[in-house]
């Protein structure tokens, strides 16, 4: 038990076995109880604290590259009522995308150019920090991926995102403007900025 209390809360079969835990011992702790498989070869002490975002605490330690985007960026930001089915992330165009079971995983390729613009974080669990893009950027991907999303959904997030304390509308327009959707999130500004 000594060596598993010297883990982090989260941890990897890679980082257990680099600090020396045989796999038997491993999978010992997991069906003991004393370790929660989040994925595969994604495990959480039972005793941590609570992590409020298990699923994207166990996406981001399988793919360290991934950003957490779209329905799943809405979901946590409050911009969207909608459950996400999935966990919805982002890789850059160059970058094999991740294939990931457990939790569901739905996978986006970005362009590498524009990839961490909006790049934000959010404490999945006490002291664990996922990648996630900021509300502008998920208005934003939601926009872009309106024909695949439906325009309500991304509607509904940008009205959202305008009664936020601290809503910026102009920097949604520099936003659009370097991902190449500005015509249609100026018209859908100008609809909701004028109800």
């Amino acid at each position: 038990m000594s060596r598993l209390t010297s883990l982090p809360a989260t941890f990897t079969t890679s980082t257990a076995l680099g600090r020396g835990v045989h796999p038997r011992e491993l999978y010992r702790w997991r069906d003991d109880g004393d370790v929660v498989e989040l994925s595969r070869g994604v495990f959480r002490q039972a005793d941590a604290p609570p992590a409020s975002y298990p699923d994207l605490l166990a996406v981001a330690l399988r793919s360290p590259i991934a950003i957490v985007c779209c329905r799943t960026a809405a979901a946590v930001y409050d911009l969207s009522d909608e459950i996400p089915l999935s966990v919805q992330i982002a890789v850059p165009t160059r970058q094999r995308p991740p294939r990931i079971t457990y939790p569901p995983t739905e996978v986006f390729r970005f362009d590498v150019v524009n990839f961490e613009l909006g790049l934000s974080r959010i404490e999945a669990a006490p002291d664990e920090w996922v990648r996630i893009y900021d509300p502008a950027r998920t208005v934003i991907d939601l926009m872009r991926l309106r024909g695949r999303f439906g325009e309500p959904l991304a509607h509904a997030a940008l009205q959202r995102y305008l009664r936020r304390r601290g809503a910026r509308p102009p920097e949604l327009l520099s936003m659009a403007t370097r991902l190449d959707v500005l015509g249609p999130v100026r018209q859908a500004l100008d609809v909701a900025m004028a109800q």
